[in-house]
C-alpha cells in the first residue's frame, strides 16, 4: 500500500462514524438506508484531516504532522482535501434532495470544523465545538435522514436516547482533551496542575452522566463507556509534564476508538 494513504488518517474515521452507528442502533433503523450519510461523513472526515494538515504544515512545532506529510506540498494535500470534500458532498446530496434540512445541519458542521481548524489554540471551547460537529450533529442527521423529526426541524429525541448521546459526547470530550495534550495543542498551554484539574472535572462529569444513563436506560451493552473516564483519570492521577509527543498513548486511544467502531457494527448486525 502506498505510504500516501497515511495522509488520509482513516484510523480516525471512528470519531464520526460511531455516533452515526449508535444512532442507527438505538432507533432500530436499517443501516442500508443511511449508507450515503455514513459515506459522506467518512469522506468529510478525510477532508478535515487533510485540511488540518494543510494548516499545521506552517507550524514548525507540529513535528508529527511534518513527518507524515514529508515530501508533499501543501497544494498536493489540499487537492486531496478538496477531492474528498467534493465526493463527500455528492454522497450527502443524494439524501439532501430528499430531506433539505440535512443541508442546514451539514453547513453548520462544516463551519464548526473550519472554525476548529483555524482556532485550535482556544482552550476548552474548541473541544465543545469538536464534540458538537463530530458527535451530536452527525447523530441528529441520522435521525433526520430517517424522517424522525418534530416541528419540521428538530430531531425527535427521547430521554433514554438523549442520555446515551450525552454520555458518548462527554466521553469523547475528555478523550479529545488527552489527545490535544499529546499533540501540544490548546490545553497544553495551561499548567500541568490546571490541565489535571480541567480533565478531572470533565472526566467526573462524564462518568456521572454515563452511570446515570446506564442506571436509567439499563442498556448494559453500553457499559464500556464508563471505563474511558476511569482510564483518563488514572493517567492524570498526578499532574503530567511528559505527555507531549507521547504518540504511543495516542495510538492506544485510536485503537480503542476503532474497537468501539467494530462493536457498534456488531450491535447493528447482530440478530
Amino acid at each position: 500500500m502506498s505510504n500516501g494513504f497515511r495522509l488520509l488518517r482513516i484510523e480516525y474515521l471512528f470519531s464520526v462514524l460511531v455516533p452515526c452507528l449508535l444512532s442507527i442502533y438505538l432507533n432500530k433503523y436499517e443501516i442500508t438506508a443511511h449508507i450515503w450519510i455514513l459515506a459522506g461523513f467518512a469522506f468529510y472526515a478525510i477532508t478535515g484531516n487533510t485540511l488540518n494538515d494543510v494548516i499545521d504544515m506552517k507550524n514548525p512545532d507540529e513535528i508529527e504532522t511534518l513527518e507524515r506529510v514529508q515530501g508533499y506540498s501543501r497544494k498536493e494535500i489540499l487537492t486531496i482535501s478538496l477531492a474528498s470534500f467534493l465526493i463527500g458532498t455528492i454522497c450527502f446530496m443524494n439524501r439532501i434532495v430528499v430531506y433539505p434540512l440535512l443541508g442546514i445541519y451539514l453547513v453548520i458542521i462544516v463551519i464548526l470544523v473550519i472554525f476548529y481548524c483555524l482556532f485550535k489554540s482556544l482552550v476548552i471551547i474548541n473541544h465543545i465545538i469538536l464534540g458538537i460537529s463530530h458527535i451530536v450533529l452527525p447523530w441528529l442527521m441520522i435521525k433526520i435522514n430517517a424522517g424522525d423529526i418534530i416541528l419540521g426541524f428538530f430531531p425527535n429525541l427521547n430521554v433514554f436516547e438523549l442520555l446515551i448521546l450525552l454520555s458518548v459526547a462527554s466521553v469523547g470530550y475528555t478523550g479529545q482533551m488527552l489527545h490535544e495534550l499529546i499533540d501540544g495543542d490548546s490545553l497544553s498551554k495551561l499548567s500541568p496542575k490546571a490541565s489535571q484539574m480541567v480533565i478531572w472535572i470533565a472526566s467526573l462529569v462524564s462518568l456521572a452522566i454515563a452511570i446515570i444513563s446506564l442506571i436509567i436506560t439499563q442498556f448494559i451493552i453500553f457499559l464500556p463507556i464508563i471505563f474511558f473516564p476511569f482510564g483518563i483519570m488514572y493517567i492524570f492521577r498526578k499532574p503530567r509534564k511528559d505527555l507531549l509527543g507521547r504518540t504511543t498513548l495516542k495510538d492506544v486511544g485510536i485503537i480503542l476508538g476503532n474497537l468501539i467502531l467494530v462493536y457498534s457494527i456488531v450491535l447493528i448486525i447482530a440478530p
